[in-house]
Formats: C-alpha cells, structure tokens, sequence
C-alpha cells in the first residue's frame, strides 16, 4: 500500500494563501483606500482589526503548533517507507525513514492536545538493541488513513506500550 496526504497539504496552503490576501485587502482598504466606512456592526476600525488579526494569526499557526506534515506513507518491497516533511507557512527539513520489515520492532502512539496533534514513533531491531525513530506527526492525516497506517504497522510488530 502506497500514499501520501499531498491533497490535504495542497488545500491547506491554499487556504493559508486565501487567509493572506483576504487579511492584506481588509488592511489595504481599511487604512489606505479608505473605503470601508465605521462603525460597522457597531464596532471600530480597530476593533474589526484585532478580531481579523487574532482570527488570522490562529489560523495560520495552528497548522504549525499541531506540527501538520506532509507524509508519503509505502509498505511496498520490504521495507516500510516514511517520507514527510513539516507542512505549515514555514517549510520543514526533509526526512526519511526506511525500516527493513523484518528489522521492524513496533511503534508507539503519541496523543497530546485531546487528540489533536498524533505522532508515530517508529522502533527497530538493530544488533545493538531497539533504536527508537524521531516523532513522525500524522495530525495532518485524515481519521481512515491513519487507520490504513497503524493496521499496516500493527501486521509488521505490535504497538509498543507507553513507558
């Protein structure tokens, strides 16, 4: 099984671009065309622009507090195949996981936020002893590719308990 949330990031930033020029015309026709006339709904320029601004600011760094990432997901061959990379305004470091099926130990979910923002530790066999993967977030997936995730990981090892 092979796929990525590449829809989901595209529509996201799509919607980050959207926010921007909506955000940048209220100002642009607020302060410097003028023509935008208050009180509107019974509250000040500033007022409209606090609410807008605040509305703006959460919008767009949510997606970065909740660590949303683009994430190419492969079980095809024989390794298990991550590939992701922080998805928000600012763009992340690429990375990679390949872990061999048969090196594959488990994996451990992580919940923070009341669920909001999941993250997948992935674990290995290695002559040493297990290796433990650096949190790869998956709150940027939709609830059933989550589910083709761990039901893919859950058929290679068990889910590693919490410690």
């Amino acid at each position: 099984m092979t796929f990525d949330n590449s829809k989901t990031i595209i529509s996201l930033r799509i919607k980050l671009f959207i926010a921007t020029v909506i955000f940048l015309a209220f100002i642009i026709l607020t302060y410097m065309a003028e023509k935008i006339k208050y009180p509107l709904l019974g509250m000040s320029d500033t007022a409209w622009t606090v609410i807008l601004a605040v509305c703006y600011v959460v919008f767009v760094f949510l997606p970065m507090y909740l660590n949303y990432q683009y994430i190419y997901f492969s079980d095809d061959g024989n390794n298990i195949v991550f590939r992701y990379f922080n998805a928000g305004i600012l763009g992340g470091k690429k990375n990679s996981v390949e872990i061999g099926k048969k090196a594959f130990s488990g994996y451990k979910l992580e919940k923070k936020l009341f669920g909001l923002s999941q993250s997948i530790i992935l674990y290995t066999q290695l002559r040493q002893g297990v290796a433990k993967y650096p949190p790869i977030h998956i709150s940027a997936l939709k609830k059933e590719e989550r589910n083709k995730i761990l039901r893919v990981l859950n058929a290679y090892a068990p889910r590693i308990k919490d410690e």
